[in-house]
């Protein structure tokens, strides 16, 4: 009886090493630059931080509006107050006032 052995081909060692390391990569390269990758995640805590001081600065500027508009509810500010401040601000007159210019 004769016993027949065949030599494995030296490539076919390699397949398997190889295609594990082939699928860690892509798996490892996608970790990193996927879309919720690290790279994606330190871009996102950086949005985040700027929308909060973004909001910080919004609610701040809100604040200071919501101050001005409580000064010219009524009984707070006299009616010819109101009236020259709203003047002033949207530059309007009546027919019969008359402007200075003064230069400073």
């Amino acid at each position: 009886m004769a016993v027949r052995s065949r030599k494995k081909p030296t490539l076919a060692r390699f397949i398997a090493p190889l295609m594990t390391l082939v699928i860690l990569g892509y798996f490892g390269f996608h970790a990193f630059n996927g879309q919720y990758g690290i790279r994606a995640n330190l871009l996102m805590q950086k949005r985040m931080v700027e929308l909060q001081d973004q909001l910080e600065q919004r609610t701040q500027r809100r604040a200071l509006l919501e101050d001005r508009v409580a000064l010219l509810r009524e009984g707070s500010m006299e009616k010819d107050m109101v009236d020259q401040h709203v003047r002033a601000q949207l530059n309007m007159l009546r027919e019969d006032e008359v402007v200075l210019f003064i230069n400073n």
